[in-house]
């Protein structure tokens, strides 16, 4: 039986690049799941690779039609923005093992739907200033730079993960990401053991 690795953890904690560089490991033999969203793209990122990147009438189709595991809405700045993770009839959990990048509220949802011996969390923790640092550099890059969302995501983490939310989902082993290498290296261990 496969399993489903949900890579999870506050903002610019590095998911994004660990996702990527554990998921380039052919010795891994991971597969993809990209969850959807209807927030605008960034910068350097490629629909389909980080997200779906989708419309509000897609969403609420996909929902209508029962493909929907997990949503999640938020009340930015900028308006509602949508994360789901969608059915769509390619996750093959008899034969294939897989990697999610998720927040613990969609871990949650996706863990009731798959089963609990099917997915394990690879929470990533970084201290809070350089998430701060982190986030700003990333925001200043962008076209039109969403400071005021930035803040918020920030101030929201402190509840969405906090130690009460990680207990009562059962994140035990956090992989601190001081240093990507050892942080990948460590992942990618854990995974190989399981």
């Amino acid at each position: 039986m496969g399993k489903i690795y949900c890579i999870c953890g506050k903002s610019s904690t590095g998911k994004d690049t660990i996702y990527k560089r554990i998921l380039s490991d052919e010795s891994l033999s991971l597969n993809n799941i990209v969850t959807c969203t209807t927030r605008p793209i960034r910068e350097g990122e490629v629909d389909g690779r980080e997200y779906r990147f989708i419309t509000d009438e897609q969403a609420v189709k996909l929902e209508a039609d029962g493909k929907v595991i997990e949503l999640r809405a938020y009340n930015t700045v900028h308006g509602i923005w949508k994360y789901m993770t969608v059915d769509d009839g390619n996750i093959d959990l008899a034969n294939k093992d897989y990697l999610i990048i998720g927040t613990l509220e969609s871990y949650v949802k996706c863990r009731s739907y798959f089963g609990t011996e099917n997915i394990l969390p690879i929470y990533i923790e970084v201290d809070d200033g350089v998430r701060l640092e982190r986030a700003l550099e990333r925001e200043k890059k962008q076209d039109n730079p969403k400071y005021e969302e930035m803040c918020r995501r920030f101030l929201a983490d402190a509840k969405d993960f906090s130690n009460e939310k990680l207990e009562e989902a059962g994140i035990k082993d956090k992989f601190i990401n001081n240093s990507l290498e050892e942080c990948v290296e460590e992942i990618m261990e854990y995974i190989r053991n399981n």
